[in-house]
């Protein structure tokens, strides 16, 4: 079934309604980000030794999942669904085929979007991952074994994935992430929770970042060509999407700020939780009374510059996208490979316009390995060894880039601004970045170009920018003690150790 079609069954059933700009619109119960409580891997001898059991990857009961897995199966065969295969993976030998089924069309619709549909792969090459999604069917702890009527369920040795209860689609992508988070550090290649495009001189770029730090929007610049906005596996040679499509985070969007997503959202896209005006039809993207979360499901088509085969060479730059609501890192950081490693393991930011239920505090500072923890099956020092030997190997180039708050913490500094950012970031692709005075930072252990051609207005010495320099050494001691704290978790060599802050 195609995507018009689809479209119609969305707006027939009364799953959501068609919007001015040829979007459909729909919405996602209580529910407008990921149930981490509700995610659980099944145990086995498959994943015994190899998944890093704990809050994240919580085990599941293999028997528990059998008979949940025919509940929600007959419960699907019972009414109305939807199916289709696609693949995961734009790569020709590492990749996953995946059969869809879902009880909404919207969620069939976003399944299209998202994930890759293609003839190119063939699904009889290898054994197909089975998804099934059941908003609407309510499981029962005692009996299902779950944690509440919701239930995110991952079975690695039987390729299954189960989504019960959980209207927001997110949890169909991630599912598959986490998936190719397991399978593919088997083979060497690095999966990523990052964007990545390809610069007009060719060179390839990845932005590493959590939710609200900028991935998506850097990622879709529009004197680039884009590979992807959000998950990416690296291997000899290789860069490659896992997906057909995007997700982005859509409050306060612009045509003016984020030409590439303004203009993607038309026919073919899904807009979540954004509040529709009920006459005009026109979606408010800087309402944010349903959630701060709101987002925008549509396929790569729909964006004009992008890479046709999904996937480039190797990449040149590497971005660590941090938002520091503290106001102490610097704009631009350069790194070493030692520090990439420290900085990719600890994965700080914060919490902008939080993908989680239950976040009430939007600008908390937090920690995710990999920038992605939440998706990460193995140990996070397998994906740091990887990163590292990806660097060694081809030579990238990391930075660790600010767009978070200068001048002062949230509440008295500014939050830097999109053009300026991209500045930043045109600069360290350029190679500017490295043929400059630099200075050495010596508690954050950061070094720091001395100024950005262009970009007067951004002091690079964070220390500088702040009215009082008091209030900047405080801020920054308590950041360097939350990093320490943080760190503490990792068994790893004393050179990535040193190699971060004092």
């Amino acid at each position: 079934m195609g995507t018009a079609t689809l479209a119609e069954h969305v707006v027939q059933k009364g799953e959501g309604v068609l919007v001015s700009n040829g979007a459909i619109s729909v919405q996602t119960g209580r529910r407008t980000g990921r149930s981490p409580k509700d995610r659980f891997i099944v145990g086995d001898r498959e994943t015994a030794d190899n998944v890093d059991w704990g809050s994240v990857n919580q085990p599941f009961n293999a028997a528990k999942f059998s008979a949940l897995w025919s509940r929600v199966s007959a419960y699907l065969d019972e009414g109305e669904s939807y199916g289709g295969v696609m693949h995961v993976g734009a790569h020709p030998i590492h990749y996953q085929p995946i059969h869809v089924c879902t009880q909404y069309a919207w969620h069939q619709m976003f399944a299209r979007s998202l994930f890759i549909v293609s003839e190119d792969f063939n699904p009889k090459n290898k054994p197909v991952w089975q998804i099934l999604s059941a908003p609407e069917f309510k499981c029962v702890p005692h009996r299902d074994g779950t944690n509440s009527e919701c239930a995110v369920l991952i079975n690695m040795h039987e390729r299954k994935v189960l989504l019960a209860g959980l209207q927001y689609a997110g949890e169909l992508k991630k599912a598959m992430f986490s998936v190719m988070n397991y399978l593919l550090p088997k083979d060497e290649i690095l999966p990523m929770h990052c964007s990545a495009n390809v610069d007009s001189a060719g060179g390839v770029a990845l932005f590493f970042g959590l939710s609200g730090t900028g991935k998506t929007t850097l990622s879709s610049d529009p004197n680039c060509l884009l590979i992807g906005d959000d998950e990416h596996g690296w291997g000899e040679g290789s860069v490659f999407n896992f997906e057909g499509g995007c997700y982005a985070k859509c409050i306060n969007l612009s045509r003016e700020n984020e030409p590439v997503i303004y203009d993607a959202i038309r026919f073919g896209a899904i807009i979540e939780n954004v509040v529709v005006d009920p006459d005009t039809r026109d979606p408010d993207y800087t309402d944010s009374s349903l959630t701060e979360n709101t987002r925008a499901c549509y396929p790569r088509s729909n964006v004009k510059a992008c890479v046709p085969i999904n996937r480039a060479g190797e990449p040149s730059t590497i971005i660590f996208l941090t938002c520091d609501v503290s106001g102490v890192l610097p704009p631009v950081s350069i790194l070493s490979r030692q520090a990439a490693a420290y900085h990719f393991l600890s994965g700080y930011t914060a919490q902008i316009g939080s993908t989680v239920v239950g976040s009430k505090e939007p600008y908390l500072a937090t920690f995710s390995a990999g920038f992605g923890a939440a998706f990460l099956p193995r140990p996070a020092r397998v994906y740091a060894e990887l990163l590292v030997e990806r660097l060694k190997a081809f030579s990238s180039q990391v930075y660790l880039v600010n767009t978070g708050w200068i001048g002062g913490a949230y509440g008295s500094g500014r939050r830097i601004g999109i053009p300026e950012t991209r500045k930043i970031i045109s600069a360290t692709r350029s190679g500017e970045l490295l043929n400059v005075s630099t200075e050495h930072l010596p508690e954050l252990n950061l070094t720091i170009p001395k100024k950005i051609v262009g970009l007067e207005s951004v002091i690079t010495n964070p220390r500088n920018a702040w009215p009082n320099t008091t209030d900047y050494d405080a801020g920054c001691r308590a950041l360097i003690a939350k990093f320490k704290e943080n760190f503490a978790q990792f068994d790893v060599s004393e050179r990535t150790i040193s190699a971060g802050p004092r």
